[in-house]
């Protein structure tokens, strides 16, 4: 396998454009992540083709190739080491790959790696509620009296409870700033002191001012209203009655109303939570951060530690109770509004649009966004919005599977497959980016059962209790399995039988399968050496004619500017091993390699005139530098219709690199077989 991580960084480093053209790369669980300086010079179809990779997009300024967990980070250290590129971190890659994009791909992108950390929290959150309603739901409410019930529903829903704290801190360190101040900053947002947010009355007439005749006369007619007039606190003797020194914020909460406070006389600003609200979260917290830096930078050493946090926490709280926290979720109000108004068009057909728009949203990189809405709808009680996601990403998968039963490409076959079950458990990139969407009409047929399934989803009225999961996990977290399984199946079969009618392979991946079968049928054997071979002597790499190196086209290699050999106009493709010895380069491309044969020889094979232009399309590598090969062993696999196609003459040169080292070079012309001696050194 060291070999194929040595080959795949070779390749991926030259369809890239060098190392030159690489600003930074770093790699994550799956994906290698490059940000590339010229994006004219990248080969798409050679990336395509690269070895082990499984699929690449575009994305957020970056070049990503899918390799696969336990492939990448291999393939990435080699990528490394081949092209002497510094090792960056993801956050590296993010932050150069960012720098190319505008202020609102920059702004998405920033919410997007908010939310993507704290995904698992949300996930162990969200399966423990499902498990633990599901579990309750089928014993018939029995498990509510149960301990060990009791306890793990107790903390089931925890993340979402304190979702600002996980938010403020991950904002933070998006934002540069100190994470713990960030954690703070949600704290304040969600502080026990204040009315929380899902208390809060629509009735303006519910607000008083803290310490106001009003906020005691309101709080008075509570107690007179629901408790004997004048009572007597049994606990002491004394009237639960007040004056407006005793028109505290707590009992304003306590008798339904909403406290407030008013600044300079004249600025009410409600003490309320901000519990169920995400952005006014993240915008908060970015501005902590722009004030932080701002008093690192201006504030003398001697007193950064205890004045920085200090101002920093203090004004952002301040702008955030007075008018952050108002506006923006006003604002995200109206955002959830609008997706609430979509998906309430009736008959299904805002569910239709809602699931026909999130496929386009991932390949714009944008979708991450829909995690605020989702946790606003959960906070709400209930998330109509991710059973269509679960349908839009069953979708994807069943258009992989049928492509992977219409297509005759291994290789293709090799990647729908895996791709298909990979977005039944809700992870999509490999199915989108990798089959779907360079293929178009399958990606075009999940959009169409992502939009029957959220039609279906939206007809029925169902809802999640939870997000971050879709798929078939989603069973975990819906109110309904036997529609949730009518969403997914609709959107299955509808996706599968458009891809079905619609995908045809391309020309392009119809002769990859045929050669792909050629391979298959007649696979590559080793060469059969000659008697006659031993040190200082060079066997045919190729069947063919063997010619005078002089005659050939190019001026390389017929001034033997290189070193002297014999060129071959092959009859077939195999080129093999022409010494025993050690592989000392191959190149990206394929059309050369070079060897160090065990008697010192220096040989290169140079297969066809001007083939780097074909950038390995008809080369198979079967080998890697550093290998150590018989004579006769298969080096590469030519495809010389290929190369004829594309108007480049197959002529392979078999050069002696080190030829001033022998006193005499002797070759032999004429028809030649892979394996036959054709030329003699003598020192």
């Amino acid at each position: 396998m060291a070999a194929e991580h040595e080959q795949a960084a070779r390749e991926i480093l030259a369809a890239v454009g060098g190392a030159d053209n690489v600003v930074s790369a770093a790699h994550c669980a799956t994906r290698l992540r490059l940000v590339i300086a010229d994006d004219s010079k990248v080969n798409m179809d050679a990336v395509e083709d690269a070895t082990l990779a499984k699929g690449n997009f575009q994305a957020s300024g970056q070049l990503q190739v899918i390799y696969g967990t336990g492939t990448v980070n291999k393939v990435f250290d080699e990528f490394c080491k081949q092209g002497n590129i510094k090792v960056g971190s993801t956050d590296d890659a993010k932050a150069a790959a960012a720098a190319k994009g505008n202020p609102i791909q920059r702004g998405i992108k920033a919410l997007g790696d908010v939310f993507v950390p704290i995904i698992p929290a949300i996930v162990a959150s969200g399966l423990l509620m499902g498990l633990t309603e599901g579990l309750n739901n089928a014993a018939g409410h029995a498990l509510e009296t149960n301990n060990w019930w009791i306890l793990i529903h107790a903390f089931s829903n925890a993340s979402f409870v304190f979702l600002q704290i996980l938010i403020g801190f991950s904002a933070a360190r998006v934002f540069g700033g100190n994470e713990f101040l960030g954690g703070v900053i949600g704290m304040i947002m969600n502080h026990t002191g204040l009315i929380n947010a899902w208390s809060l009355p629509a009735d303006k007439s519910l607000y008083f001012t803290v310490g106001s005749p009003q906020a005691a006369e309101f709080y008075n007619n509570y107690v007179n209203s629901h408790f004997l007039p004048n009572v007597i606190n049994p606990g002491d003797g004394t009237s639960m009655l007040i004056d407006s020194a005793g028109a505290t914020a707590d009992k304003i909460i306590a008798a339904g109303g909403a406290p407030q406070v008013s600044l300079f006389g004249m600025l009410p600003v409600t003490l309320q939570g901000y519990q169920g609200h995400v952005i006014p979260v993240v915008v908060a917290v970015f501005l902590m951060c722009v004030i932080e830096k701002w008093l690192h930078a201006h504030v003398p050493d001697m007193l950064d530690l205890f004045v920085t946090p200090l101002c920093t926490v203090l004004v952002t709280g301040l702008l955030t109770m007075i008018v952050i926290g108002p506006i923006f979720s006003m604002l995200e109000e109206y955002v959830m509004q609008f997706f609430k108004f979509l998906l309430g068009i009736p008959f299904g057909l805002g569910g239709a649009l809602a699931g026909a728009i999130y496929p386009l949203t991932v390949v714009l990189g944008v979708h991450h966004m829909f995690n605020a809405l989702e946790a606003g709808l959960v906070a709400q009680g209930a998330d109509n919005f991710n059973p269509i996601i679960s349908a839009a990403n069953v979708a994807q998968g069943a258009a992989c599977f049928a492509v992977f039963v219409k297509t005759a490409s291994a290789k293709k076959k090799g990647l729908a497959l895996p791709s298909g079950i990979s977005s039944l458990l809700g992870i999509t990139e490999p199915a989108i980016y990798g089959v779907n969407l360079p293929a178009l009409k399958p990606f075009i047929a999940a959009v169409c059962g992502a939009a029957a399934g959220g039609a279906i989803s939206a007809f029925t009225g169902l809802y999640s209790i939870a997000y971050g999961i879709t798929g078939i996990f989603g069973y975990l977290i819906t109110a309904d399995a036997v529609k949730y399984t009518i969403v997914i199946a609709v959107a299955f079969a509808v996706a599968f039988a458009v891809t079905f009618v619609l995908y045809k392979d391309d020309e392009k991946t119809k002769a990859a399968a045929a050669r792909e079968a050629a391979k298959a049928e007649a696979p590559a054997t080793p060469a059969e050496v000659s008697a006659d071979y031993a040190a200082g002597t060079v066997v045919a790499p190729m069947t063919g004619e063997c010619i005078d190196m002089k005659t050939v086209s190019d001026p390389v290699f017929s001034s033997l500017a290189m070193g002297n050999g014999v060129a071959i106009e092959p009859t077939e493709g195999g080129i093999f091993a022409p010494v025993n010895g050690q592989v000392t380069m191959v190149a990206g491309t394929g059309h050369a390699v070079g060897l160090m044969a065990d008697d010192g020889t220096e040989i290169l094979i140079h297969a066809g005139i001007d083939t780097v232009e074909l950038n390995g399309e008809p080369f198979d590598i079967k080998v890697a530098s550093g290998d150590t090969v018989k004579a006769g062993q298969l080096l590469i696999d030519a495809d010389l219709d290929a190369i004829k196609a594309a108007g480049k003459p197959a002529t392979t040169m078999v050069i002696v690199t080190n030829s001033d080292d022998y006193a005499s070079i002797d070759q032999t012309y004429g028809a030649c077989k892979a394996g036959q001696k054709v030329i003699d050194l003598k020192k």
